[in-house]
C-alpha cells in the first residue's frame, strides 16, 4: 500500500466510514445489502420464477377440483399436490414458508399464507395421465422436474425397459409443458383478472373457487 493509499485508509477509519480492518462500517454495509436485496428482488419480479410461482399456485387452485386441467394427445391431465409444499415471497414478515404432510397443500394455512403474499415454489405433484401416473417435485425458478417417479414398466427385456423408460421420461415432460401452456393460455388472456379475484376468493375462504 503506498503511502497515499495508507493515508486515505486512516482519514476513512477516523471518519467512521470504515473499520480497523479496513472494511465498511455496519452501517454502509447493510446499505449494500439492502441495494441487492432491491436489485434480488427486482430480477425476481422480471424473471421466469415469479411467473413459475404464479403457474404452481394457479395449479394448487386448480388441481383441488380434482378435474383433469387440460388435455394432452385425447386424454385428460389431472394433477394432485401431495406431500412437501414450499411458499416463498419477496416481502413481509415470513418470506418462505415450508408446509408437510399429505393434506398439507389444500389446508387453510397454506391458503392463508397465499392470502398474505407468498407463492408456491415447490411442490410434489402426483400426475395422472390416461391411465398412467407420474409423481414428480416441480421448482418454480426453472420449472424443472425433479425426484421423478415414473409408472411402472411394461416391458421385460432390459434394452426394452431403457427405451420405455426413456418414453416415459419425455410424456412427463410433455405433460409438464401441457399444464404450463394451459396456464399461459390463461395468464395471456383478458379473464386473468378475473381468475385473479377468484383465486384471492379461493385464498380466504370466502367465496367460490368456479373455473369460469
Amino acid at each position: 500500500m503506498s503511502r497515499r493509499e495508507r493515508a486515505r485508509a486512516d482519514a476513512a477509519i477516523q471518519r467512521g466510514d470504515a473499520g480497523v480492518d479496513g472494511l465498511p462500517t455496519e452501517e454502509e454495509r447493510r446499505d449494500e445489502a439492502e441495494l441487492e436485496k432491491d436489485k434480488a428482488r427486482e430480477q425476481l419480479l422480471r424473471g421466469r420464477t415469479y411467473l413459475g410461482r404464479e403457474f404452481l399456485t394457479w395449479l394448487l387452485w386448480r388441481s383441488e377440483s380434482t378435474d383433469a386441467v387440460t388435455e394432452l394427445d385425447g386424454a385428460g391431465i389431472v394433477a394432485v399436490f401431495t406431500g412437501r409444499l414450499t411458499l416463498r415471497g419477496v416481502a413481509g414478515d415470513v418470506t418462505e414458508l415450508v408446509a408437510r404432510g399429505a393434506l398439507a397443500p389444500y389446508s387453510a394455512q397454506v391458503r392463508r399464507a397465499l392470502d398474505a403474499g407468498l407463492l408456491v415454489h415447490q411442490a410434489r405433484l402426483r400426475l395422472q395421465h390416461a391411465e398412467r401416473v407420474y409423481e414428480a417435485t416441480l421448482d418454480a425458478e426453472f420449472l424443472d422436474v425433479r425426484a421423478a417417479k415414473l409408472p411402472e414398466l411394461l416391458t421385460e427385456e432390459e434394452d426394452d425397459r431403457l427405451l420405455e423408460r426413456l418414453e416415459l421420461t419425455e410424456r412427463l415432460s410433455e405433460i409438464v409443458d401441457a399444464l404450463v401452456g394451459a396456464f399461459l393460455e390463461v395468464r395471456t388472456s383478458r379473464a386473468w383478472r378475473k381468475r385473479v379475484a377468484t383465486l384471492k376468493a379461493w385464498m380466504r375462504e370466502d367465496g367460490k373457487s368456479s373455473l369460469a
